[in-house]
């Protein structure tokens, strides 16, 4: 079990959250990022490791222990970085290599993981993949050429186990934003949002939203699978799960902290993060809709507008609001009890004043193919099974959760699939669990192919979201030699069993 001691207290007042993580800029345009690039060990975005001695840093990271003052006489002590939640924002551009200093104020080692960049394995942040540790009140400076372009974001990488206060339980997440080479803008002003829940508990099992992903194709015999797993642990108690008593955005509970301010007429691209340990989010914003224009950072080829947005843990959405319905609103979370822990943030108009007002809005599914292209995907190389498992309570009351019925072993760390590089692979994943995985591949990302039996192309993530007894087909090309790790990114099903190592050569 891991553990962290106070090093040093210093309070920090947080009026700004909105300045770690709604900072607001004018007209940066949204990047065009395929969905690899070539690259080589020692060129372009892939370039990274050690900086050399003596080179100043661009910019400093420190791990410590911060006070984040989540509403009125609500003031918790967490990890963080730079003592403030969310991390800063790193401004970064694309193709411009960066030197970043990473301290690490704490008792216990550290990994700090660049989720969504393409980076070597020493780099990326994962121990799993031969990531050096940064030590316990040591540092790390390194050097990488940042891509592809887009929002992506940085998060501590540690198993945390049965210990709440390590892992992504804590602090540890702050957002990325690499600006592409060209583009022209199309909005006025950007506003960067991280989701986030804090005071984490254990409980038995626990309800997760099921009827928003669509198409909602259920496979028989994934649903019989997972049935006779239950059916075998029917005499046990269910697994452990997380839940949570506080909710934020920005660090900020609904109602406290300044409001988001907008003027009729403006088009304002929110660029959302959920930087959960373990849960799907939803956001809506009464009387107004959601431009989908990107997803992970990731221009999509149909933008199309939604009432409203679903992320799984560690997705981001790029969305540009008109503003067109002045007041005073709540954009928060569909679930009211969500909300009344805290999960929402005030939009006010400017020259309007009251109570913010909270409308439901009606049903509506999120489909990842809505924002892609019709018909299939080019054919790829090699097609890679995988099948996802559930054995309830099986790891001393926590889930155990399986790969082609093997869970990932933290001890021996083998590589269960080897990849040639410049080949293009075919992840044909089903879901046997009643769960939504929310699965990610480091140092990569991955096309949308197939979803619930309808084919798509275009769409380019890093993370997405696999319904329960459902099946996925998302392809992605083999160039980043070295160990990658491919886990759902759910902190409790990833620290039981729920990870694989990929080796490319």
């Amino acid at each position: 079990m891991q553990s962290r001691h106070m090093t040093r207290r210093r309070f920090i007042k947080l009026a700004g959250a909105a300045t770690g993580g709604a900072l607001l800029g004018s007209r940066t345009a949204l990047s065009q990022s395929p969905m690899t690039m070539p690259q080589g060990p020692g060129s372009g975005s892939n370039a990274g490791g050690l900086a050399p001695h003596g080179e100043p840093a661009d910019y400093t990271l420190r791990i410590g222990t911060g006070l984040v003052e989540v509403g009125p006489q609500r003031i918790l002590s967490t990890a963080t970085y730079n003592g403030q939640f969310p991390g800063p924002l790193l401004r970064l551009k694309e193709g411009r290599r960066v030197v970043v200093a990473i301290h690490n104020d704490t008792d216990t080692p550290e990994q700090l993981h660049w989720h969504g960049q393409f980076l070597p394995a020493d780099v990326d942040g994962a121990a799993e993949e031969g990531t050096p540790f940064i030590p316990a009140h040591g540092m790390r400076r390194i050097a990488f050429t940042p891509g592809p372009s887009g929002f992506r974001f940085y998060h501590t990488h540690l198993r945390a186990g049965p210990d709440l206060h390590a892992g992504q339980y804590g602090g540890q997440v702050g957002p990325v934003y690499i600006e592409p080479k060209h583009e022209p803008g199309a909005y006025d002003r950007e506003v960067f949002l991280t989701l986030k829940e804090f005071e984490p508990f254990f409980m038995r099992g626990g309800d997760m939203a099921m009827d928003f992903l669509s198409p909602a194709a259920i496979v028989p015999d994934l649903k019989e699978q997972a049935e006779k797993a239950e059916q075998g642990a029917s005499s046990t108690p269910k697994g452990y799960e997380v839940g949570y008593r506080l909710l934020t955005i920005n660090g900020r509970m609904l109602g406290h902290g300044e409001p988001i301010s907008v003027k009729r007429g403006e088009r304002v691209l929110f660029h959302i993060l959920n930087g959960s340990a373990t849960e799907i989010r939803s956001l809506a914003l009464p009387g107004h809709t959601f431009k989908v224009v990107a997803l992970d950072g990731n221009p999509v080829p149909t933008p199309v507008s939604v009432p409203v947005l679903w992320l799984g843990t560690a997705e981001r959405v790029s969305a540009i609001v008109e503003m067109n319905h002045p007041g005073v609103w709540v954009l928060g979370d569909l679930a009211d009890k969500d909300r009344s822990q805290g999960m929402g943030i005030v939009v006010e108009y400017a020259g309007r004043k009251g109570k913010p007002r909270w409308v439901k809005p009606a049903h509506s599914r999120w489909d990842y193919t809505r924002f892609g292209r019709a018909g299939a995907a080019v054919a790829p190389d090699e097609i890679i099974e995988m099948t996802f498992a559930k054995q309830p309570a099986a790891a001393e009351g926590f889930n155990l959760w399986t790969i082609n019925s093997v869970p990932f072993d933290m001890g021996k760390m083998t590589a269960m699939f080897h990849l040639r590089r410049g080949r293009r692979y075919r992840l044909r994943m089903r879901n046997a669990t009643d769960d939504i995985h929310p699965v990610h591949l480091h140092r990569h990302s991955f096309e949308l192919t197939k979803i619930a039996g309808k084919s798509t192309s275009g769409v380019i993530k890093d993370v997405a979201m696999l319904g329960a007894y459902q099946e996925m087909e998302v392809d992605f090309a083999a160039d980043q030699p070295g160990l990658t790790l491919f886990h759902c990114h759910m902190q409790i099903h990833m620290d039981y069993g729920f990870m694989a190592l990929f080796d490319c050569v």
